[in-house]
């Protein structure tokens, strides 16, 4: 072998195992979970239930209930049900079950709201937010939200912990106007 090409040829394996190297070094920084928000529950709500208008609707008041809905969240980033339809005035409380390893959250909102929320919690992965049409749900553990639909349309809800909603945790609420099912 003449000079150039074992110099050539040892380039190539140091590249190789440096690389090979790398990888090894990375992979378990791939395989851990996201940890937005933490595996901690948020400070628990005190006082009474802010009722602010939203576009899909307000706060809804527990006497008033006369449906409650159960969803599923599980770590393959989906819900069950993915679709639900409610109508409008109808005041709903969810029942949202944990049934994975990692946190999740259950929040109502338009996919214009919610796109825009999950982009800050990609970029503020700690950021504590407690509303009313949030549930933010420690593995294994129940949450509840009652809310009322008092405007018609589709909505949405999902997990906007950082790379979830990216993954696919979304859900649809179609709202059916007063009168009509």
């Amino acid at each position: 072998m003449n000079e150039p090409t074992t110099s050539l040829l040892t380039r190539r394996i140091a590249i190789t195992r440096m690389a090979a190297a790398a990888t090894a070094a990375t992979l378990p920084l791939l395989a851990a979970p996201v940890q937005a928000h933490t595996d901690k529950p948020h400070v628990p709500k005190t006082g009474p239930v802010r009722k602010e208008q939203k576009d899909w609707g307000i706060a809804g008041d527990a006497r008033s209930v006369k449906r409650s809905i159960e969803v599923g969240m599980a770590d393959n980033m989906r819900f069950t049900p993915a679709r639900i339809a409610v109508r409008q005035g109808e005041a709903v409380k969810f029942v949202v079950r944990n049934t994975g390893k990692v946190m999740h959250e259950f929040v109502i909102g338009t996919k214009a709201e919610n796109a825009r929320h999950a982009e800050m919690m990609v970029k503020f992965p700690d950021m504590e937010h407690d509303e009313p049409y949030m549930a933010h749900v420690p593995p294994g553990k129940t949450g509840e939200i009652v809310w009322t639909f008092n405007r018609a349309g589709e909505f949405e809800f999902a997990c906007l912990i950082a790379g979830h909603y990216q993954g696919g945790m979304v859900g649809t609420i179609m709202v059916a106007p007063a009168g009509k099912a």
